[in-house]
């Protein structure tokens, strides 16, 4: 059984993208394919009682896998935990916890795609980060690393090889300006002189840093008052509609790509100016219910009204706090992003670390 250990440098790096779109190749090459996360550190509580991690809820039903999603997570770091752990008052060998769920997850697969942390500290102070981790599984780690400079980036690769050593089969750069791509070629080559390879750079496409019309619904805790079915529309940019509608209009129209216009559910006249838009949604705060005017204008042109108790600053805040993080729910942005990993990602070289033979 082969296993990489694939985890960020920092925060929406893509991982859990990357996770995704090499378990579907490996999937077509004729591998099963299994995952495993060993620190979850976001659970998610479906039911009262079961709490599991949105990630690996989230692949075990995009790659259909068929594990009980509870062995699918070493372990779930909830607060209540995490207080016990930190004051002393629980003594819990979380790392021979992880890798006795490891083991069993990974009975009968070809290949594990084991998801680190969002970051190379996450962990740290219970010494279940992703570096004691993989070292302790004894994992090949792909780093993924999302562009802000060159600086970062060759930053980033430095961090990852000192921590990981010989572990690290390479780097994955993800959401690269296409302007700055070229530029970065002398970087790559001299990261590769210094034993950090570089499998992958993907450009920068909008859609995907996107989020969608439902998840925003989700974070917001919102009341979808027209176009329930619409919840797959996927939002690019958001704008705050505080000013008079004179100004906001020209700015709207200027706003490229698919919109979210936040506004206050007693600013009819903003509502209005930004239904003749191309607005994706409509969200209106301070759970003020719209005219009737703005409903039947919003259904006339299939545009979702979303109604949340939040302020606009929290809304603002709640969104921003997920805005980025790459979400593949949506088949076009998921189709999308496999399409990039086929072009520019190194999967031949890929399999060559691990062992595993390439089926071009």
């Amino acid at each position: 059984m082969k296993a990489l250990y694939i985890t960020s440098t920092q925060r929406f790096s893509g991982k859990t993208a990357f996770c995704l779109a090499l378990g579907q190749r490996l999937q077509k090459d004729g591998y099963k394919v299994g995952y495993f996360k060993p620190v979850s550190t976001y659970p998610w509580e479906p039911l009262p009682g079961r709490v599991y991690d949105e990630d690996a809820t989230f692949i075990h039903r995009i790659l259909g896998i068929t594990d009980p999603l509870v062995n699918m997570v070493g372990v779930v770091l909830a607060p209540s935990l995490v207080q016990e752990l930190r004051c002393g008052c629980v003594d819990r060998d979380l790392m021979s916890q992880i890798e006795a769920a490891y083991k069993r997850v990974s009975v009968g697969k070809d290949v594990m795609l084991v998801e680190g942390g969002a970051s190379l500290r996450e962990g740290l102070s219970l010494e279940v980060d992703p570096v004691s981790v993989a070292n302790h599984l004894d994992i090949p780690v792909l780093a993924t690393v999302r562009y802000r400079n060159p600086v970062s980036m060759s930053d980033a690769g430095v961090d990852a090889q000192r921590q990981f050593r010989e572990r690290l089969v390479g780097l994955a750069i993800n959401a690269v300006p296409d302007a700055e791509i070229s530029g970065l070629q002398e970087c790559f080559a001299c990261m590769e002189g210094r034993g950090i390879p570089t499998l992958g750079v993907l450009p920068l496409r909008e859609q995907l840093q996107s989020i969608s019309v439902g998840e925003i619904a989700d974070v917001l805790d919102a009341e979808c008052l027209t176009c329930a079915d619409k919840r797959d529309g996927l939002v690019e940019n958001l704008m705050v509609g505080a000013m008079s509608a004179e100004q906001a209009l020209p700015r709207m129209r200027r706003i490229p790509g698919n919109k979210a216009i936040i506004t206050g559910g007693d600013r009819t006249d903003i509502q209005l100016v930004a239904l003749e838009t191309a607005t994706q949604c409509l969200i209106l705060t301070g759970h003020l219910r719209p005219v009737p005017e703005v409903t039947r204008r919003a259904e006339e042109l299939g545009v979702p009204v979303l109604l949340t108790r939040k302020n606009t600053m929290e809304t603002v805040d709640a969104i921003d706090d997920v805005f980025g993080k790459t979400r593949l729910g949506q088949k076009a942005k998921l189709d999308q992003f496999e399409a990039l990993l086929e072009e520019h990602f190194a999967f031949a070289r890929l399999y060559a670390s691990l062992g595993l033979e390439h089926k071009a």
